[in-house]
C-alpha cells in the first residue's frame, strides 16, 4: 500500500484561508483642482507646472477636483485622463462634489470618488518626533535628506537638484535651491523655514507648489499649510 509523504510545514500555507481582505488605510493624495476645460491651457499649465518637478510627479496618485472648473459641459474627461497620464500623473479618483455630467462620467473611465469630509477626517495622526536630524555639509545636486519622525535642520547650502524630507518641519539656514517635502507622513502642522530662498518645489504633507521664475518670494520665508493651501511668507 502506497504512502503519503507528510507536506513540510510553511510549504504552501497561507497566512489566512481567505482569498483577499478588506482593511482601511490612510494615505495623502495630491489634489489636483482644475479651473479650465480648455485642454490646450491645461497641457500647457500642466507642462510649466511640471517642468522643475517632473520626476518628482512621475507615476504620482493624484485626486481630481472638477468642482470649480469653468464651462464643466465642455471638459472631455477622457482626454484631460489621457493628458495627465502623458505628464506621468496617475488620476486615481474623483473628488466628491464634481457636476454631475463630469461624475458619472469619472465613473465609466474607472475613476473612485473621495468625500472632501471623509478625507479630511481620516488624516492620519501627527507622528511622535525624534531628536532632529543636523546636517552640516552642502547638500549637493542629486543628493536626497530624510529625517524620519522628526526635524531635519540644514546649516548650510541647498543646490538646484537636491531634496529633503521630513516627517516634521525643514529648516534651512543657508541659501536653499532644490525641493523641500515636509510632513511627509500627514502633517499638516509642519512648517518649511529658510534663511535665503530660491527653491524649485515645496510641499507640506502631499500639498505641493512648483515655484516659477519671476514670482520669487521674500528671500527669508517660511511655508505653511493653512486651510488646504500652501502659503508662503517673509519671516
Amino acid at each position: 500500500m502506497g504512502t503519503r509523504s507528510a507536506a513540510k510545514p510553511g510549504v504552501g500555507a497561507r497566512r489566512t484561508s481567505a482569498a483577499l481582505a478588506f482593511t482601511g488605510r490612510s494615505f495623502t493624495f495630491s489634489v489636483l483642482r482644475i479651473f479650465s476645460s480648455e485642454l490646450t491651457a491645461l497641457n500647457d499649465a500642466l507642462r510649466t507646472h511640471l517642468a522643475k518637478g517632473a520626476d518628482f510627479f512621475q507615476n504620482a496618485a493624484v485626486v481630481l477636483d472638477l468642482n470649480e472648473v469653468e464651462a464643466p459641459e465642455r471638459l472631455n474627461l477622457r482626454a484631460l485622463l489621457q493628458g495627465l497620464r502623458t505628464h506621468g500623473l496617475r488620476p486615481a479618483a474623483l473628488l466628491a462634489g464634481a457636476p454631475a455630467p463630469l461624475a458619472a462620467a469619472a465613473r465609466e473611465l474607472g475613476l473612485g470618488v473621495v468625500g472632501a469630509g471623509a478625507a479630511r477626517e481620516a488624516a492620519p495622526a501627527p507622528p511622535a518626533y525624534a531628536p532632529a536630524k543636523l546636517v552640516t555639509q552642502p547638500v549637493r545636486s542629486g543628493q536626497q535628506v530624510y529625517a524620519p519622525g522628526g526635524d531635519l535642520v540644514v546649516v548650510g547650502p541647498v543646490n538646484t537638484g537636491a531634496e529633503l524630507l521630513a516627517d516634521g518641519s525643514i529648516h534651512v539656514y543657508g541659501t536653499f535651491r532644490g525641493r523641500a517635502l515636509a510632513g511627509v507622513q500627514g502633517d499638516e502642522s509642519a512648517r518649511i523655514f529658510c534663511q535665503d530662498f530660491a527653491g524649485e518645489l515645496v510641499s507640506i504633507a502631499g500639498v505641493y507648489r512648483v515655484v516659477e521664475e519671476g514670482t520669487r518670494p521674500p528671500r527669508s520665508v517660511q511655508v505653511r499649510l493653512v486651510q488646504g493651501q500652501l502659503v508662503i511668507e517673509a519671516l
